[in-house]
């Protein structure tokens, strides 16, 4: 490696560096500053010894990179949804800001100002990370191809900035609550009342078993023990109603259910249509059914037959107040279950330790069971429990 020093045509000074690659082939790059120079040699000869290095004349632009990182998604056969969001976070975010970036000019600098194009832009923070990770995959499909020596989203990743992104966006969004987030039990107790027809299994299923919307859509019959009383989570439905397998190893589970969720089934199994798939909540054909139908038709009007409501300001031509369902997504169900687990049983819940609500809940790990429900569960700070804890340690003397 060499750096000579070069006079211009203009007279003006510049500095080149002269290197070999890992094959052997002679590099320059020109230098308007000797310290710019001296700092990419530096690094440069880090990079040839490690095997990592790429000539910039060698890499591609930011956009063909993401177009063989998309080829890359669609070989591995992952779900539509999953497939699609990667899609449009390349050609509707990434490529309109550093499309025609080539791979070896990004460092951390330019993507944070990337970043902060998209806040500009008005993309949430939560798209502004999610963009973020398909970059950096998108840069690590790179690094596989010899394309780029650096994931530098990774490396930002490192910094303290990402954890303090989310600790502001978690304070933003706060704990869930009970009567907001969650169906209190009244409300729970009047849509069950409220519940008919083909929607009243369903969602009884949903309420006390916990599935979600996707796994919902995607129970078989032969997933279902009305013997023992228990559900077998084996697959679900995606947003394009295509069949999959659960969200992750930990989402394959066994839920037990109690008598009114058998009963309920036991009946809708003599009326349910038939179809090749065998679903428990199928279309009228037979089919996966839509989420959206499912919202729509069943569970917004269930909620206002059961009065669970909130008013919209709104008055009807008769000057009576327009209302609608109070919670929009069946996630709330969900949580409903979450919070029943976790409730003593003196207050009609099941009193279950964090680890059997982790396992109920198919979630991945227990961290994000405790993240989610921790607050729920029941504090054991009670005054007079403290009293009778301070006198078994210092004794009534105190």
């Amino acid at each position: 490696m060499a750096l000579r020093k070069r006079t211009l045509p203009s007279g003006k000074n510049a500095w080149l560096a002269e290197y070999r690659d890992g094959e052997g082939k002679r590099r320059f790059k020109q230098f308007t500053r000797k310290k710019d120079a001296d700092e990419f040699l530096l690094t440069v000869r880090g990079e040839v010894r490690h095997g990592t290095h790429v000539a910039e004349s060698e890499s591609v632009t930011v956009q063909k990179a993401g177009e063989l990182w998309l080829s890359a998604v669609d070989a591995r056969g992952l779900e539509r949804s999953t497939a699609n969001q990667y899609a449009q976070h390349v050609n509707l975010h990434i490529s309109p800001f550093i499309g025609a970036t080539k791979l070896s000019k990004l460092n951390i600098a330019t993507v944070r100002a990337f970043e902060d194009n998209l806040r500009d832009e008005g993309r949430s923070p939560a798209m502004v990370r999610k963009i973020l990770v398909s970059l950096g995959s998108l840069l690590a499909d790179a690094q596989d191809r010899g394309l780029v020596a650096r994931n530098v989203v990774r490396e930002k990743s490192k910094t303290r900035s990402s954890g303090v992104d989310r600790r502001i966006d978690k304070r933003k969004k706060g704990k869930l609550k009970v009567g907001v987030d969650i169906p209190t039990t009244a409300e729970i107790r009047s849509i069950v009342s409220a519940l008919e027809g083909r929607w009243r299994p369903l969602f009884l299923v949903a309420i006390f078993a916990g599935l979600r919307a996707s796994e919902l859509r995607g129970l078989r019959w032969n997933d279902v023990d009305l013997k023992k009383g228990e559900i077998h989570v084996s697959q679900r439905a995606d947003r394009f109603n295509e069949i999959g397998a659960p969200k992750s190893e930990a989402g394959e589970r066994t839920i037990p259910v109690p008598p009114i969720v058998v009963d309920a089934l036991k009946a809708w199994k003599k009326e349910c249509p038939q179809g090749a798939l065998n679903l428990c909540f199928p279309t009228g054909a037979g089919t996966v059914e839509g989420l959206a139908n499912i919202r729509r038709r069943g569970w917004a009007p269930t909620q206002i037959k059961a009065g669970v409501t909130i008013n919209t300001g709104q008055t009807d031509d008769d000057g009576q107040p327009v209302v609608e369902a109070k919670y929009s997504g069946l996630h709330s169900t969900r949580h409903f279950f979450a919070s029943w687990l976790i409730n003593r049983k003196e207050d009609g819940g099941l009193g279950m330790p964090l680890k059997v609500v982790q396992s109920r809940m198919g979630h991945a790990t227990i961290n994000v069971t405790a993240d989610v429900y921790g607050h729920l569960f029941p504090s054991d700070n009670a005054s007079d429990e403290l009293a009778i804890a301070q006198n078994a340690l210092l004794g009534s003397a105190t």
